[in-house]
């Protein structure tokens, strides 16, 4: 078993919100995206999908882009972006996704010896930055991977590899300790998965270390509409060969 992952697909079959419009990155770019991920994938492998993966507004509108990435191998686990308008309540989107995909929202998910927790996230202070509704949702994200974090830990076995998945990176634009980086560290977890950052001139590290935690950056214009391989059953270190 492999896991890969990539987010930010920002799929529009129904919307018709084109991205080349954000330039040559996004030009035939889900095309590309479909070709390295069935060069790369089998049934029995894990694809991380951290959000932001439909324009649609409403589930019925969001349904055609799901029914593009189902015909995909693999099992397939997400979590919301904040562009993913279409995502109502946890039980509407489990119930009305197609089969194979795994919605991750306040819990956490075993496949063989990995366990994958996680939530949203939000944008993190730095400083006094943040407006009153702002730290209000961090606070409440915050919150909502403690328990995805819970949930994990009464699950965890000796041995297990355990990975955790954002959507916002779980840091400001300086990578300094936040109250995302401190659950991950007071908890073992050594490696984790974002997406959120696009465009050449953000904070494009793809793959860093810090808080003796590998961090990967997976939005799909950054890492060339190519699958980042985050772990490998067969390899001892889970490196990414990416």
């Amino acid at each position: 078993m492999k896991i890969f992952a990539i987010s930010d697909l920002h799929l529009s079959s129904v919307c018709q919100k084109p991205m080349d419009i954000f330039g040559k990155a996004w030009e035939n770019y889900f095309e590309e995206i479909c070709t390295d991920w069935r060069a790369k994938v089998t049934e029995e492998d894990i694809v991380l999908l951290p959000g932001d993966l439909s324009w649609g507004m409403r589930m019925e509108e969001a349904l055609p882009d799901f029914d593009l990435i189902a015909q995909l191998p693999g099992k397939k686990v997400i979590l919301r972006g904040n562009h993913d308008y279409w995502w109502n309540t946890l039980s509407q989107v489990r119930n009305a996704l197609p089969k194979g995909f795994y919605v991750l929202q306040n819990d956490c998910f075993r496949f063989g010896n990995v366990l994958i927790c996680g939530t949203r996230g939000w944008t993190c202070p730095d400083g006094n930055n943040l407006s009153e509704h702002d730290l209000k949702i961090y606070n409440r994200e915050v919150e909502r991977l403690k328990l995805s974090i819970q949930q994990m830990q009464k699950m965890r076995k000796d041995g297990d590899k355990v990975i955790a998945m954002m959507h916002f990176p779980p840091f400001n634009g300086r990578y300094d300790e936040s109250g995302f980086t401190k659950q991950f560290v007071a908890n073992d977890i050594p490696t984790v998965v974002y997406g959120h950052l696009h465009g050449k001139d953000c904070r494009a590290n793809l793959h860093f270390k810090k808080f003796n935690i590998d961090f990967y950056l997976t939005s799909c214009d950054l890492v060339k509409n190519q699958l980042t391989l985050i772990y490998d059953e067969s390899e001892t270190d889970g490196t990414s060969k990416n």
